[in-house]
C-alpha cells in the first residue's frame, strides 16, 4: 500500500467514533462516582426541616421533637415564667446572649420569636448531656426559679435557656433556626433570618 492511498475520510471517521465511544464510557464510569457524593435519602431526611403542631401544648408543658438527630424542645411559658426572666439577669453568665447561637429574631430576653413559646436544642453546652425540664419553683434548690437542669455535671439554665453563673456549661442553650407557618404550626430547621 502506498502512502498516497490512505483514506483520510475513513481515518477521521474512526478517530471520531473512538473519541465518542471513549467519552460515553468515561461518562458511565463517572455516574457511580458522582452518585456517591449525593447524600443518602436517610441523610437528607435527617437534615430536613421538621413541621410540628403546637396547638395542644398546654401552659408550662414541654414537647420534644427530633431534628438532625438532636432533641429540640418547645416549651409553652406562662405569663409568670416570662415575667421572671427579667429578674434573673444578675445570676446569668450571658444574659444578653452575645456568645450564644440563635437566629437574629430570637436575640432578646425570651430568646424566642414569640415570648410564650421557647424553642431550643436540648443538649447541654458543657459535654452534650440532655438537661431535664424543671419548671417547678424550688424544685432543684431553695432559690430555683424554674428552668433546665443537667444532672450530669450540675449545669443549669433559666426558662430562656440562658446559663447560670458558676456552672460548668460555658454557653446558653442553642436556638435552632425556626419560623411560624401559622399561630399553631412551627417549622424547625428553616428561618428567613440569619443566625447570630
Amino acid at each position: 500500500m502506498n502512502k498516497d492511498d490512505v483514506d483520510v475520510g475513513r481515518r477521521r471517521f474512526l478517530t471520531a467514533a473512538t473519541t465518542v465511544l471513549g467519552g460515553v464510557g468515561a461518562a458511565f464510569a463517572l455516574v457511580p462516582f458522582l452518585g456517591a457524593w449525593k447524600p443518602s435519602a436517610k441523610a437528607q431526611a435527617a437534615g430536613a426541616p421538621v413541621e410540628i403542631d403546637i396547638s395542644r401544648l398546654e401552659e408550662s408543658a414541654q414537647m420534644t421533637v427530633e431534628w438532625r438527630g438532636k432533641p429540640v424542645w418547645v416549651v409553652r411559658r406562662t405569663k409568670a415564667m416570662i415575667d421572671e426572666l427579667n429578674n434573673l439577669t444578675s445570676r446569668l453568665r450571658d444574659p444578653d446572649s452575645n456568645e450564644s447561637l440563635q437566629p437574629a429574631d430570637a436575640k432578646n430576653v425570651w430568646r424566642s420569636i414569640k415570648p410564650e413559646y421557647f424553642v431550643a436544642i436540648g443538649i447541654c453546652t458543657h459535654l452534650g448531656c440532655v438537661p431535664t425540664y424543671r419548671p417547678d419553683i424550688g424544685g432543684v434548690s431553695a432559690d430555683w426559679p424554674g428552668g433546665f437542669y443537667c444532672p450530669c455535671h450540675g449545669s443549669s439554665y433559666d426558662l430562656a435557656g440562658r446559663v447560670y453563673k458558676g456552672v460548668p456549661a460555658p454557653l446558653n442553650l442553642e436556638i435552632p433556626p425556626y419560623e411560624y407557618l401559622s399561630d399553631t404550626v412551627l417549622l424547625i430547621g428553616a428561618n428567613k433570618g440569619e443566625t447570630v
